[in-house]
């Protein structure tokens, strides 16, 4: 049994919750194992089912675990984190959180541009560009589905490269000379569709994350366009704001 603090001005699910995170975090209770049931953890915390459910689903809403009918609660892996940051690669920002990152690639070539693709880019429509539609991997999960284009007069070849596990980012410095040098990033929330959902192995219909960025060069080009469609089970953003003080 686990004693609570019952003094502390801290709602009791949330202690359940932050002694559960614990636990979690410590190795206790590995990825994908089953954690006890509801009634197992109300007698354990000496707590109603209520205040454990509420607990539960707040670890849910964060991503630490999974709730699945008939079958139990599982711990996930820990939410992928991303925040203000360097320009810099998926590989990279995978690294940096200790996990292994790879690629499926699902399709590369040219293609002539789309009328948004060619505005987006400074391009005229139909101009070709270079296509590549990657599944992220995560040490071994899918985490996302990103689709590039890049004005094929900037990288002429690259349909001869591979990108199962080489950085984009690395490839345009390279073998092209072509480093981003700021870009703009948009997220949005949105019900995934049949195909993503197939990939992402995650049911149709689910939130995800959306995202597209337009990454430029020094002189002010664009160099490339993204699609991303993260899962939201594993991946968040976390902003640290700073107000700023009202004029006079």
């Amino acid at each position: 049994m686990v004693t609570l603090n019952r003094d502390l001005p801290v709602p009791l699910y949330h202690q359940v919750k932050t002694s559960i995170l614990k636990e979690i975090e410590a190795g206790q209770w590995r990825p994908d194992s089953r954690l006890p049931s509801e009634d197992e953890l109300a007698e354990r915390f000496q707590v109603s089912k209520i205040t454990v459910r509420q607990a539960l689903r707040d670890l849910a809403q964060l991503g630490y675990i999974r709730r699945e009918q008939g079958r139990g609660t599982f711990v996930q892996r820990p939410p992928l984190i991303e925040g203000p940051r360097k320009l810099t690669s998926f590989t990279e920002e995978m690294h940096r959180q200790g996990v292994q990152a790879s690629s499926a690639v699902l399709e590369q070539g040219t293609v002539p541009a789309s009328a948004d693709v060619a505005s987006i880019l400074g391009l005229a429509e139909d101009e070709p560009v270079f296509r590549l539609r990657r599944l992220r991997l995560a040490d071994g999960d899918p985490m996302g589905v990103q689709t590039t284009y890049i004005p094929s007069d900037f990288v002429p070849g690259i349909e001869e490269l591979g990108f199962a596990r080489a950085s984009l980012y690395d490839v345009l410095g390279t073998h092209y000379n072509l480093v981003p040098t700021a870009a703009h990033e948009t997220h949005f929330a949105f019900a995934v569709d049949a195909e993503d959902a197939a990939l992402l192995r995650i049911p149709e219909g689910s939130p995800v994350m959306g995202a597209e960025l337009v990454a430029r060069l020094a002189d002010g080009r664009a160099l490339e366009y993204v699609r991303s469609v993260m899962r939201a089970d594993r991946y968040k953003i976390v902003l640290d704001l700073v107000r700023q003080p009202q004029g006079r």
